[in-house]
């Protein structure tokens, strides 16, 4: 049985701006960009980056407990009560797991390699298991006893907007009535260090589509939330997905196709899907990255779609820094409160804005983006009711995400 709206519940989240739903609208909402700090690495190369205070965490009792797994606990206990609900509701074997992360046991893998070449031999205890990509998705499964698929996705930083649109098609296609979906990751050190190599990391706080932007903030980051087939009991704002874009341009490993052909068609994809013009979204999340060639790219995949209208838009990870395999999950989060917060607003929207210098790149199409200094009045009286998300991966992995809210009717 196919499913027309798949129903969103209310997201548990945790990244440097912000360790829970409210805090980390209140960092969005006013351009904070307090969480991006300098972050240094055991080699004591220092970089910009948008690191989770251990503070924030506690042992995750994973079967494998690390840093990620301690990061997405902090995201899962939020929506706890949701989970079980769903188990409840549907029975634990309808209830699947679709989560992304580039990680994959990095912290034990590190830790064991550098017994391996000093000793000779790896650490006691030590399992290959602990490096696999999948353990995100198994720790979810295993903390709850869910019977229903359980499924990793890496597809760099689109991995967790990449699980959100399988967990979709789960439910439409009758394999699961409910699936956790989202992602986690982490800014290890052999992240930052590799993003350095590529000359893509930022000696500043991110800037995005700025004519002075340089590069990426890395972050650490998990976003969660459940997927069903049936609206959540008790909610007043139902918000849904309601239709979703992906392309594969395979233009090259790590540069984006300079043209935003493929982007583009991930953000006409999900507009067709949904059966709305353009006209429609009343705010889109932008990849944003910092990065010259990202920025450029996207900027132009924009206008390619969106013609002249002049959507409001925001990078968020001017505060959260970029979360890669959690990214698409913690926006869909943002793209989720936006929606809330804005549903009976009768007065002027408010936006996840963009911290930046505000000087905007000329060389690109000019964006209409969301900042403390705009004014409300650019954006006239229409409710915001649709909001689209984007992210775009190495080696051309795109989606684009589209969120609605409706009342809930009995």
């Amino acid at each position: 049985m196919a499913y027309k709206n798949i129903f969103m519940s209310r997201p548990g989240l945790i990244c440097a701006a912000g360790s829970s739903f409210s805090r980390l609208w209140d960092s969005v909402s006013t351009a904070r960009q307090d969480g991006i700090i300098p972050v240094q690495t055991a080699g004591g190369k220092s970089f910009w980056a948008a690191h989770i205070p251990d503070e924030w965490l506690e042992p995750s009792a994973a079967r494998y407990d690390m840093r990620i797994t301690r990061i997405e606990k902090k995201a899962i206990d939020q929506i706890e009560d949701i989970i079980e609900g769903a188990k409840k509701r549907y029975g634990k074997e309808r209830v699947a797991v679709c989560a992304g992360s580039c990680d994959n046991g990095s912290e034990f893998s590190v830790a064991a390699h550098r017994s391996y070449f000093s000793a000779g031999s790896f650490p006691g205890g030590y399992e290959l298991e602990m490096q696999g990509a999948g353990y995100v998705a198994a720790y979810i499964q295993e903390r709850f006893d869910l019977g229903g698929p359980a499924l990793a996705f890496s597809t760099a930083c689109s991995s967790s907007a990449s699980a959100v649109v399988k967990a979709a098609e789960l439910i439409r296609a009758g394999i699961a009535d409910a699936v956790v979906t989202g992602g986690a990751d982490i800014a290890s050190d052999t992240v930052l260090l590799g993003f350095d190599a590529l000359e893509a990391v930022s000696p500043e706080p991110v800037n995005p589509f700025s004519k002075n932007r340089k590069g990426i903030s890395l972050g650490d980051g998990a976003a969660f939330f459940v997927l069903a087939k049936e609206p959540f009991p008790g909610e007043d704002c139902t918000i849904s997905l309601a239709a979703y874009g992906e392309s594969a341009d395979a233009y090259h490993v790590t540069s984006p196709e300079p043209t935003g052909d493929g982007a583009a068609a991930a953000m006409q994809k999900a507009l067709d899907a949904a059966g709305i013009p353009p006209e429609r979204i009343g705010y889109l999340n932008l990849h944003g990255t910092g990065t010259k060639l990202n920025d450029s790219m996207e900027a132009a995949a924009v206008r390619k779609v969106f013609g002249d209208y002049t959507v409001p838009c925001s990078s968020t990870k001017s505060e959260t820094g970029h979360t890669l395999g959690a990214a698409g999950a913690l926006e869909a989060a943002i793209c989720y409160a936006a929606l809330v917060h804005n549903y009976d607003s009768a007065g002027p929207l408010s936006y996840p804005l963009q911290a930046w210098d505000g000087v905007q790149d000329e060389a690109l199409p000019q964006l209409n983006i969301r900042d403390r200094s705009s004014s409300p009045a650019q954006d006239g009286a229409h409710p915001l009711r649709y909001c689209m998300s984007n992210s775009f991966a190495f080696g051309g992995a795109n989606v684009s995400l589209i969120f609605s809210s409706e009342k809930e009717t009995q």
